[in-house]
């Protein structure tokens, strides 16, 4: 069993599950969509799927962790970045809107994520899936506090990693086009001021089939990256605090790649 996997796992039974009941007319308009979405049976019934919440700044790794952890538990990875490049790739109503916000690395609107979010709860529900592990959402309080009012969350766990790692994993980045593998031609090698804090991290390279069909995201280059990283951090520092306060925040530090167990 990998390391990330073992120690998040450890800490679900010591996790305290809170609701936080919404009065905020305009928030329980917008949570309509929401918690439409969702099981109708009680959310903290025994023996029921893990609810969590992945939090971290963008090409942190969250995608990465959450989805094998999805798999271990069980239960649908629910990532907003893909569904916002779903919601791109149909050119529909949205995809020209989204398109300008998401190049300019700006925060997409709480009623639109939300709205693709339900949607999205929707289709597992239909599938007859229970739980979820939320990648990207909540990112404003806003979001949070419509969460909470709708259902509850056992675990959120917030990925921490050197800015300077973020910026050129995620310039890194590729995609298979025809696989839609997930690939890293970066080589981060930072050097610290102390012997002990050097960040080693080697590139997760394509296999031969894949290495002429790899493509870049249109939003991973050096400038968006850089500001979407500080919308993250000026949102990030009171969703944080929220989620120590309720008691159900744990930190994961990221000082290498993390590999995880077959």
């Amino acid at each position: 069993m990998a390391v990330f996997s073992r120690l998040v796992l450890r800490r679900v039974a010591a996790v305290r599950n809170f609701c936080a009941q919404s009065t905020d007319v305009d928030r329980q308009t917008v949570a309509s969509a929401l918690s439409s979405a969702l099981p109708v049976e009680n959310s903290k019934a025994k023996g029921r799927n893990v609810q969590w919440v992945f939090l971290g700044c963008p090409g942190v790794g969250k995608g990465t962790y959450a989805a094998r952890l999805s798999k271990l538990l069980g239960v649908p990875h629910i990532a907003t970045g893909d569904l916002v490049r779903h919601e791109l790739s149909t050119h529909g109503p949205l995809s020209s809107q989204l398109a300008e916000i998401v190049n300019q690395g700006k925060l997409i609107s709480d009623e639109t994520v939300i709205n693709l979010l339900s949607k999205r709860l929707e289709e597992a529900q239909a599938k007859g899936e229970t739980g979820f592990i939320l990648d990207g959402f909540p990112r404003t309080v806003r979001q949070a506090e419509i969460l909470e009012g709708v259902t509850d969350i056992d675990l959120v766990i917030n990925l921490k990693l050197r800015e300077e790692a973020i910026i050129a994993k995620c310039i890194g980045r590729r995609t298979c086009s025809e696989c839609g593998g997930n690939y890293n031609v970066a080589c981060i090698d930072i050097k610290g001021e102390e012997d002990n804090s050097r960040m080693y991290m080697p590139p997760l390279l394509p296999p031969p089939q894949c290495q002429s069909k790899l493509i870049t995201r249109s939003d991973d280059t050096e400038e968006v990256v850089k500001e979407r990283l500080r919308v993250y951090n000026e949102l990030v520092i009171v969703l944080v605090k929220r989620f120590y306060f309720l008691k159900f925040l744990i930190w994961f530090f990221f000082f290498g790649p993390i590999i995880f167990g077959h």
